[in-house]
C-alpha cells in the first residue's frame, strides 16, 4: 500500500531507508523535441514560445549535468510515473486513474503542471507556467522556463557559508496510480553537513510538497526562503481569498529567484493605463471591473490598520474575509490560518492551500494591468520562512510543506 502525503488523514509514515541515486553521474541519451506537452497550456502570444522548441537545453543559472532518461525508466518506471527527456532534463509524470496529473523536471526539481480531476469527469490546470526563447553565452537557443511550484531556499550557518539547493537527485518512487505517487528527491550541501529531502506526492484530489532538513553539524541551522506556487488564473481581478480575515502581515518587495515570474512594471506608478487593457471588453463588463477597482480601494484603505511610509514596509492587519486581488500586491502575512480558499470566479473553480511548518504567508498578485489569461494571470502563494528564519538545532530534523486540496472533484 503506497504511504498518503502528510496532510493527508490517510497518512501513514513509511520508511527512507532507500539507495541514493545521483544524477550527477548520468549521460543524456535525450534531446529536446517540444515543451508544449509538458507545461500547463498557455495563449503561445503572451509567452513569447513557440510550439515545438528546436532547442538543445533548459535554461538555468545552475550548469546541471545530463539526465539519463532510460537509466530512470528502467530503474524507477512503474507505480504511475513514467519519464521524458528534454534536452539535458528529464520530465517526470506523475498520472492517477482518476486523471488527475503532476510533472516535475529534473535536475530543477521544478513542479510546472498539475491538472486536477473535476466533477464534470475532465481536467483542469492549476499551476501557470512560462516558458519563453532564450540565448546562452554561446549564442545557442535555450528555453526558460518559471512558475509551477519551486523551493527558493537558502541556507546559513556559523560554519560555513550561505548555501542554496540546485540540483536534485532522484531517490525513490513509490505508491500506485490507483490512489497515490509520490515522488522523493534529495539534494546535499557540498560539506555533507545538510541533508534534504523534497517529496511530492499526487492524490486524487490532493498535490503536496514536503521539504525535510536534516541538520548533521555542529551548530545551529538557519532555514530562509520557502515553497513558492504560481497559481493560474483567468484575471487576479477575478479572484478571491477566503480566511485571511484577521492576519497581520507586512509589504515587501516580491521574493526573486530563477523560477519565479515577476512582471517588470511591478512597482512601477506608471503602469498602463485601463484603456490598454480593457479596451476590448464590453461597456458593461468594464464599469463592472472598475467599480469592484474602486471598492477593493476603498476596502483597502478603510479596512486595513495601516503604519509606515509608502516607501517603507508597510505593517497592518487584514480585516476582509473576501479579499479581492485586484490591485498589484506583494504581502508577508504572520499568524494566517494553515488552510485558505482561493476562488476564481472567472474559470468557476476553488482550490484549498495550506502549510504545515512554515509560520509565515507569502502573496503576490501582478494586479489586473495585464490582459486576461495571459502571462501575468496568476498570483504566486508561498509558504515561508522570510521575516523570521527557521532554526535546526545540530542533530535535527525539521519537516515544512504546501498542499493545493481540489475541492471540484464531485
Amino acid at each position: 500500500m503506497a504511504s498518503s502525503s502528510i496532510f493527508s488523514p490517510k497518512f501513514t509514515p513509511t520508511s527512507n531507508k532507500y539507495p541514493s541515486i545521483a544524477l550527477s553521474s548520468m549521460m543524456s541519451t535525450k534531446s529536446l523535441t517540444s515543451f508544449s506537452s509538458h507545461l500547463p497550456s498557455i495563449p503561445l502570444q503572451y509567452v513569447n514560445c513557440k510550439r515545438d522548441f528546436p532547442i538543445a537545453k533548459v535554461a538555468s543559472s545552475i550548469p546541471y549535468e545530463p539526465v539519463n532518461q532510460d537509466y530512470l525508466e528502467g530503474e524507477f518506471s512503474g507505480h504511475g510515473v513514467t519519464f521524458e527527456g528534454i534536452g539535458d532534463s528529464c520530465v517526470a509524470k506523475m498520472e492517477l486513474q482518476n486523471g488527475s496529473i503532476a510533472k516535475l523536471m529534473l535536475p530543477s526539481g521544478l513542479i510546472t503542471s498539475y491538472k486536477a480531476h473535476m466533477w464534470h469527469q475532465g481536467v483542469v490546470e492549476l499551476l501557470h507556467t512560462s516558458v519563453s526563447e532564450g540565448v546562452d553565452d554561446d549564442d545557442e537557443e535555450e528555453a526558460i522556463i518559471q512558475g509551477g511550484i519551486s523551493l527558493a531556499l537558502s541556507f546559513e550557518s556559523d560554519d560555513q557559508d550561505s548555501w542554496s539547493p540546485s540540483t536534485w537527485s532522484l531517490h525513490q518512487v513509490r505508491g500506485s496510480p490507483a490512489d497515490t505517487i509520490q515522488i522523493e528527491m534529495i539534494s546535499n550541501d557540498p560539506g555533507g553537513k545538510i541533508r534534504l529531502k523534497h517529496i511530492v506526492t499526487l492524490e486524487e484530489d490532493f498535490l503536496s510538497s514536503e521539504l525535510v532538513v536534516s541538520n548533521s553539524s555542529s551548530t545551529s541551522l538557519k532555514l530562509l526562503g520557502g515553497v513558492i506556487s504560481h497559481l493560474t488564473v483567468s484575471s487576479p481581478d477575478a479572484i478571491y481569498v477566503l480566511g485571511l480575515e484577521g492576519s497581520s502581515f507586512f509589504t515587501r518587495k516580491p521574493i526573486l529567484s530563477e523560477f519565479v515570474i515577476t512582471p517588470p512594471d511591478f512597482g512601477l506608478k506608471d503602469q498602463p493605463g485601463y484603456g490598454q487593457v480593457y479596451g476590448k471588453m464590453s461597456l458593461g463588463a468594464l464599469m463592472s471591473t472598475l467599480s469592484a477597482r474602486k471598492q477593493s480601494n476603498a476596502d483597502e484603505t478603510g479596512n486595513s490598520n495601516l503604519s509606515a511610509s509608502e516607501d517603507e514596509d508597510i505593517e497592518g492587519e487584514e480585516d476582509d474575509g473576501y479579499k479581492q486581488l485586484t490591485d498589484e500586491m506583494c504581502r508577508i502575512y504572520t499568524y494566517a490560518p494553515r488552510a485558505f480558499t482561493v476562488m476564481d470566479r472567472g474559470r468557476r473553480n476553488s482550490l484549498s492551500v495550506g502549510r504545515s511548518g512554515y509560520e509565515e504567508l507569502y502573496m503576490m498578485s501582478p494586479g489586473s494591468n495585464h490582459e486576461f489569461y495571459s502571462k501575468y494571470a496568476y498570483i504566486c502563494v508561498g509558504q515561508s520562512a522570510t521575516l523570521k528564519p527557521i532554526i535546526v538545532s545540530p542533530g535535527d530534523e525539521w519537516r515544512g510543506g504546501m498542499f493545493l486540496h481540489n475541492p471540484n472533484l464531485e
